[in-house]
């Protein structure tokens, strides 16, 4: 087919065109027509496609760690169970209301058995918590390095829960050394001055512990409202 008869092609007359190139201009129609299909609706379905298979590999991501959490799920709970024992044997370490006034004495004691001299010993008021009161200990003594480790010693040894917190050490005044029986002290030798926070802990009774539980879930609320 020459190009001087695609030239003279009338298309008011598409019938009369020889067939090769009724052929061809089928086979460019069709070829249009594909083309025009991929981008009309192909294009967008590929689109959605590949956003598809984004949120499918973000989806079996969640399920294969819900899965390792399901498999983990005895063990944790062993582990919980474990915990919770754990916790219940602490809170048994907690003196009760009346126990704690024999736990103070017991701490001074184990000062004064220690060598120190007491400057200041001086409960503080009580710090409220979910499960336990906490009654800060402000305590100032004098002595010596030795003395300080055998009284921390002694106080991490008590069978109740005491801590120790802000422990400063400074030079302070001269120590008397105690002489013989009987005899007033017969010198005087260099002295340490401890500072120190010693924290112990009270379980909470019923009345107490259902107040605290109250006044968390109160905070919670309020808590939650301001963020809305």
């Amino acid at each position: 087919m020459k190009l001087s008869e695609l030239q003279n092609l009338d298309f008011q007359n598409v019938g009369g065109w020889p067939l090769p190139v009724k052929i061809f201009f089928m086979l460019l129609l069709l070829v249009g027509i594909l083309i025009a299909g991929y981008y009309v609706d192909t294009q967008d379905q590929r689109v959605t496609l590949e956003q598809e298979q984004k949120k499918q590999v973000t989806h079996l991501a969640t399920i294969e760690e819900k899965q390792k959490k399901a498999a983990n799920l005895e063990p944790l709970k062993l582990q919980m169970k474990e915990m919770q024992q754990s916790f219940g044997d602490m809170l048994k370490q907690l003196p009760s209301r009346t126990e704690v006034a024999g736990l103070l004495v017991d701490i001074s004691q184990t000062g004064l058995a220690a060598g120190l001299e007491f400057k200041l010993f001086k409960p503080s008021n009580e710090v409220p918590s979910e499960y336990y009161a906490e009654l800060p200990i402000q305590i100032s003594v004098i002595g010596n390095y030795h003395e300080f480790g055998e009284f921390i010693s002694g106080i991490a040894a008590l069978p109740r829960i005491v801590t120790t917190h802000n422990i400063t050490i400074a030079a302070g005044a001269k120590k008397a050394t105690q002489g013989k029986k009987g005899q007033a002290p017969v010198a005087e030798e260099p002295a340490l001055v401890m500072t120190a926070t010693a924290k112990t802990y009270r379980a909470l009774d019923e009345e107490e512990y259902a107040a605290e539980a109250k006044k968390a879930s109160q905070a919670k609320k309020a808590k939650g409202g301001q963020k809305k």
